[in-house]
């Protein structure tokens, strides 16, 4: 008895939690910045924290209020049907759900390289096939060219915006001239998982006219309700009653969906998370002795090659993390060269581009 032939699957690699780095150089959590997971800085929204303390005592009980009110209080806030709502356990629940609605057995999709390992992982969990497009160096540039040239009447076409691990955007006319371009049977999904953090329009316009955009969302970033998983994708109106038959039972908690509930309420807690932000990636830009690439996101990706070799990203974040500052090593997006450095406070974020700067200077 073995499982289904798992060869062309590949584990996603999150970024190391602050309590293991801790047990591997035996210090103090307490002693390390962690930065690594674009994680908010400011943690969770106190509103949030209040409302999963009061539902606490509840959970008992299965979440099909806190679902529906949750889907009323995004549609209000998206100025949709709540139909058009499909929450998930994360956004990557949320992908799972598309992929199902979507795909049927040895279907294509196109994903950005480099990008989001899930989107491929959750397509060929659910039986399709993968393709990408690459985004060439040095500029990695968002541009419909670039997804097209690529293009051959794939089902699904995953657009990053702000794109992980760039922080690069796509134009809410790059992203229609896409959908355009594609075949009427392609799902053009745009991932604005970090939309909050952008100063560029939400794809969120073209479900008024179309029936090929959906949008991805999550709770995890510009909220800090990362650990609860809550997402939920946009969908056009035509195809809303779907999700029924294709989402898991109340996959989305009792206490995510009374968190998300509060956290959408306080939007002090979300413009003082996107002013950090805004500040952070501004800084590391000025101040990190390496090339920069501007973002849209609560991170930024550094060239680290020039000062250090163009495999050095491993051994840079191995040293940062000794010295005390937790940083992603981009060899697992194909960028051995490069690490991104989440936007943390102003004080972790002068930390982290001190010790960088330190590490790059050896």
């Amino acid at each position: 008895m073995k499982p289904r032939d798992l060869s062309a699957h590949v584990a996603y690699e999150a970024g190391r939690g602050i309590e293991e780095v801790a047990r591997d150089l035996g210090v103090d959590p307490a002693a390390l910045t962690k930065l690594a997971s674009n994680e908010n800085p400011h943690g969770t929204s106190p509103a949030a924290v209040e409302a999963i303390r009061g539902t606490a005592p509840g959970v008992s009980s299965y979440p099909k209020a806190a679902h529906a009110d949750l889907r009323d209080a995004l549609a209000d806030r998206w100025d949709c049907d709540a139909a058009q709502v499909w929450l998930a356990n994360g956004g990557d629940g949320a992908l799972d759900y598309l992929a199902r609605a979507m795909l049927d057995p040895g279907d294509t999709v196109l994903v950005p390289d480099p990008g989001f390992a899930y989107y491929g992982m959750s397509a060929r969990y659910h039986h399709g096939e993968v393709e990408t497009y690459e985004l060439a160096c040095p500029e990695l540039a968002l541009t419909p060219e670039t997804v097209l040239s690529d293009y051959d009447g794939e089902r699904i076409v995953y657009l990053t915006s702000p794109h992980n691990p760039t922080g690069g955007t796509f134009t809410l006319d790059a992203i229609e001239h896409i959908a355009d371009e594609t075949a009427e049977e392609t799902l053009v999904l745009v991932d604005e998982a970090y939309g909050e953090y952008a100063d560029v329009e939400s794809a969120r316009g073209l479900l008024e006219e179309r029936d090929d955009v959906a949008i991805l969302r999550t709770f995890s970033k510009a909220y800090g309700l990362a650990g609860v998983r809550l997402g939920y994708a946009l969908v056009p109106r035509d195809w809303a009653d779907a999700y029924a038959r294709v989402n898991t039972p109340f996959a989305a908690s009792e206490l995510a969906c009374r968190a998300g509930l509060a956290a959408l309420e306080d939007d002090a807690h979300v413009e003082k998370s996107v002013e950090t932000a805004r500040w952070a990636r501004e800084y590391m830009r000025e101040e990190i002795d390496a090339p920069v690439w501007p973002s849209e996101g609560n991170f930024v990706l550094v060239d680290v090659s020039e000062a250090r070799g163009p495999e050095s990203a491993g051994a840079v974040a191995d040293e940062m993390q000794r010295a005390g500052v937790i940083v992603r090593d981009c060899t697992s997006f194909g960028l051995p060269g490069c690490v991104r450095i989440t936007c943390g406070t102003e004080d972790g974020t002068r930390e982290a581009v001190e010790t960088l700067n330190e590490v790059l200077g050896k």
